[in-house]
């Protein structure tokens, strides 16, 4: 605990307007993620300069186009990984990367509007070391289009958790958890018009599900939904290997 505080009051005021936690993924086994929607250019990328010191790598989220321009500027493009769809960038410094965990996430959306927030939980799943699996566009507004990937994620993929993104009526990730033995997760995205818009129909519906194994999490939260999906991934993978290493013990 003394070792754990000690890192605490290092990582303070490394920036004069932020106070990042550089060793959340060694605690926590989820790292931190920049949320620059309300920063400005100057300060992302002085909080991204602190991480790739300190961390030897930065996740940025909801990353603007001026603030793309001046990632690629300081530090190339050769430098920087983006995910158009998501919006979501990472700057490595010497190809700093989580080792495999061996956890397996899926990841279903019900429309192909809602791939950008579930691309950010699929990010951040891989940066916790996770094999992320990932199907789009297969809502019940075609419900056929569900089975095969469904039944490719359970059986081929062999996936621990899944996470389901949806809007509009938010139906899919109840569906999906009356089908399936592993835990839901359920995404609902500000996609909707009308009375159930900007994603408060589909909260409102999974929140009311009465299908066992899902949990939800809140409108447009990705980073949420795959810091969860990635930690219940991980402790299974943990599990499994142990199991495996005590298996070739009692048969040695």
């Amino acid at each position: 605990m003394t070792e754990l505080t000690n890192q605490h009051l290092n990582d303070l005021n490394q920036v004069p307007f932020s106070r990042p936690d550089f060793s959340r993924q060694n605690r926590k086994g989820v790292p931190e993620v920049i949320l620059t929607s309300n920063k400005s250019v100057s300060q992302s990328l002085n909080i991204t300069a602190s991480f790739l010191e300190k961390a030897g790598r930065a996740i940025l989220s909801r990353v603007s186009t001026e603030l793309h321009s001046a990632l690629i500027e300081t530090y190339g493009p050769e430098s920087l990984e983006w995910y158009e769809a998501s919006r979501m960038a990472i700057v490595r410094r010497n190809g700093n990367r989580t080792p495999p965990t061996g956890g397996r996430v899926g990841i279903l959306t019900a429309g192909t509007s809602d791939q950008p927030i579930a691309e950010e939980a699929a990010v951040l799943c891989q940066e916790m070391g996770c094999s992320v699996y990932t199907v789009y566009d297969v809502g019940v507004a075609g419900i056929h289009r569900l089975f095969g990937p469904l039944q490719e994620l359970l059986e081929s993929a062999d996936v621990d958790v899944i996470i389901v993104a949806a809007g509009m009526d938010g139906a899919l990730p109840s569906v999906v958890s009356g089908l399936v033995n592993v835990p839901v997760i359920g995404l609902p995205t500000s996609v909707g018009y009308g009375m159930g818009g900007q994603g408060q129909g589909a909260l409102m519906a999974m929140l009311q599900t009465c299908s066992p194994g899902l949990t939800v999490v809140n409108i447009d939260n990705g980073i949420g939904a795959g810091a969860m999906a990635g930690l219940i991934a991980n402790r299974v993978a943990a599990a499994r290997a142990a199991s495996s290493q005590g298996s070739q013990h009692d048969n040695g």
